[in-house]
Order: structure tokens, then sequence, then C-alpha cells
């Protein structure tokens, strides 16, 4: 039986995988950072807890984040990225830009790559810097 839960590829197998597929796992990943920021630090309780998620996990956000964490990224975590950023998305949600879009789908790429790579250290690390000094919530 695989573990899901513990996924681990090689990175063959990651690179098989789209920048889309990245980026839909990588969402995923964040949100659950997110959520467990949230309530870990107790910065909201109820309907302010779905609100302080929104906040941080919308487009412009993640964008702002995403140029925080560029200078700090490895080589292959940057062409990730940028594999990313440049995926052929066709539809943006109206209340985000195309460039906000673009970086956060590359931000999401590189959690949902790091992720397959069983990197949690890197995750926490990269997840810690973007947190520090955040007055978002």
């Amino acid at each position: 039986m695989y573990d899901y839960t513990q996924a681990k590829m090689n990175d063959d197998a990651i690179r098989a995988i789209s920048s889309i597929g990245l980026a839909h796992l990588g969402d995923a990943v964040y949100e659950l950072l997110v959520r467990t920021y949230l309530c870990v630090h107790g910065k909201a309780t109820g309907k302010g807890l779905h609100r302080a998620t929104v906040e941080l996990v919308c487009a412009p956000q993640q964008a702002r984040f995403a140029e925080k964490l560029l200078p700090l990224l490895t080589e292959d975590e940057a062409s990730v990225f940028r594999r990313g950023r440049n995926a052929n998305v066709h539809s943006i949600p109206h209340h985000a830009d195309r460039a906000d879009y673009q970086k956060a789908t590359g931000l999401e790429a590189l959690f949902g790559w790091l992720y397959l790579r069983d990197d949690h250290a890197r995750i926490n690390e990269l997840f810690n810097r973007m947190m520090e000094d955040d007055n978002a919530t």
C-alpha cells in the first residue's frame, strides 16, 4: 500500500509531473501549513479563522511571499518556481492579476515539488521565513 502521507518520489518521477500538477499539490500543502499556523498560534477563531486563511492563501499574498523567498531559493528551487510561474494557466481568478497569479502558481509548484521530495525541513524553513514579520493576520 502506498503511503500518500509520506509521498517520496525520485527526481525523474517528479520531473514527469506537469507544473500545474505540482502547483495543484503545492496548493494543498501550502493551505495546510497556513491552517496549521493559524491554529497553533491562535491567530483567529470561528469565522475569523476562515477569513485569516483566505487572506494568506490568496494570489496577491502568495505573490508577496514568493518575492520574499526568491533570494533564498537554491538553483533547483528557483527553476521549479520559474517552471510553475511560466505554466500555461488558462483562467485567472477575477480578484487576482496575471502577474500575481503566476507568482502564486510558482510558489505552489515549489511547495508541491518539495513535498514530493519529502523535504519537510525545507518546506518548514521557507514557510517560517514567509511568516516572519508578517502582519497579514
